[in-house]
């Protein structure tokens, strides 16, 4: 297996000096084309998972403790997306209700965002354009033929150039976690169409190192680039949250309030569980508390209602809270999307 990773990386990184920057030719492109890059696979040579399969918990077997995975809510249903799947995949295009959502995520950025499938008054798809601008995932949608960079959140060259997504809020935490906080979620399961070594990390030891894979502009060196921060918006500006900046007393959990640009927030983070999640707070919201490790329920307000990681009422007759729009990233990329991203630092 070490073989086969080593001899992967190598692959990769042949790709990677081979493809120069004018191989793109299209010049309709609202970012810099001499930024983009072509990753090497080529277009759908990564290919999206379109008709997803769930399986119970306990039926997932590919999956190590301390792996990460992403999580969605619609209405009362949970349903989670492995990173062992999405470091292979990229994108996962599924339909939860009535919600069409794909599920992004780029292993060289490590940002996991959702999107509705909506665009532009029809239900697309996405797929995996083989392009990286600013060393992150650009996908393309399938209806219009469009590019979309993930971490812009922008449509950055087609027909539908300059429109927006609509965000699907998504959690991320480790597998342990998971299984004790949502034990009945369904989790996408290795039947994807593809075969692929899911037990393994493809990008060799690329998440434990400061080392890029392409270049990116700006670089931001105030924070260590592989340090995870979940980054916030508030009216166009930005705010990092690393998971260093938790205050965790014994405690394995910290609860705290913040004010950026305006907006008064609720983030709430686990050092040994490794998540971080902020929401919106408002004058008529009393006061917060974390609850022991343990089940769903993760914290609780001053009422007695207690909410989980999505921000739902699971026990109690509160109002759900709204999750702040955000998402979680290697600082790196933060710096290059987002200059003068301020830091949060308790």
């Amino acid at each position: 297996m070490k073989k086969q990773l080593l001899l992967f990386t190598a692959v990769l990184l042949l790709f990677v000096s081979a493809c120069k920057k004018d191989d793109i030719t299209n010049e309709n492109w609202l970012v810099p084309i001499a930024e983009i890059f072509d990753g090497g696979p080529g277009k759908d040579g990564i290919p999206s998972v379109d008709e997803p399969q769930f399986s119970a918990m306990a039926d997932i077997d590919f999956m190590r403790e301390d792996d990460l995975i992403i999580g969605v809510k619609v209405g009362t249903e949970i349903r989670g997306y492995p990173h062992p799947i999405l470091d292979w995949h990229e994108i996962i295009n599924d339909k939860i209700g009535n919600l069409g959502v794909a599920v992004t995520y780029c292993p060289l950025t490590g940002t996991g965002i959702g999107w509705n499938r909506m665009v532009a008054g029809k239900e697309t798809t996405f797929g995996v354009s083989g392009l990286l601008y600013n060393s992150n995932l650009i996908p393309y949608d399938r209806d219009s033929d469009s590019n979309w960079s993930q971490m812009r959140l922008e449509c950055i060259n087609g027909n539908l150039s300059g429109d927006t997504p609509d965000l699907v809020p998504l959690i991320e935490t480790t597998w342990t976690t998971w299984k004790e906080m949502f034990p009945d979620a369904k989790v996408v399961n290795k039947e994807t169409g593809a075969s692929r070594s899911y037990g393994s990390y493809p990008y060799g030891n690329y998440k434990n190192n400061e080392e890029l894979l392409f270049s990116v502009t700006p670089n931001d060196d105030r924070l260590p680039r592989k340090e995870r921060v979940l980054g916030v918006f508030v009216d166009g500006k930005t705010k990092a949250y690393p998971f260093s900046g938790f205050d965790f007393a014994s405690n394995t959990r910290a609860l705290f309030t913040d004010r950026f640009n305006g907006q008064e927030l609720l983030l709430v983070g686990g050092e040994e569980e490794n998540f971080i999640a902020a929401f919106q707070l408002n004058a008529s919201i009393g006061a917060f508390s974390v609850l022991p490790a343990g089940g769903a329920a993760l914290f609780q307000d001053d009422a007695g209602n207690q909410y989980d990681l999505f921000g739902s009422v699971i026990s109690g007759y509160g109002a759900d809270l709204v999750p702040m729009e955000s998402f979680i990233g290697y600082w790196f990329s933060w710096g290059a999307f987002y200059p003068g991203t301020e830091i949060f630092n308790r």
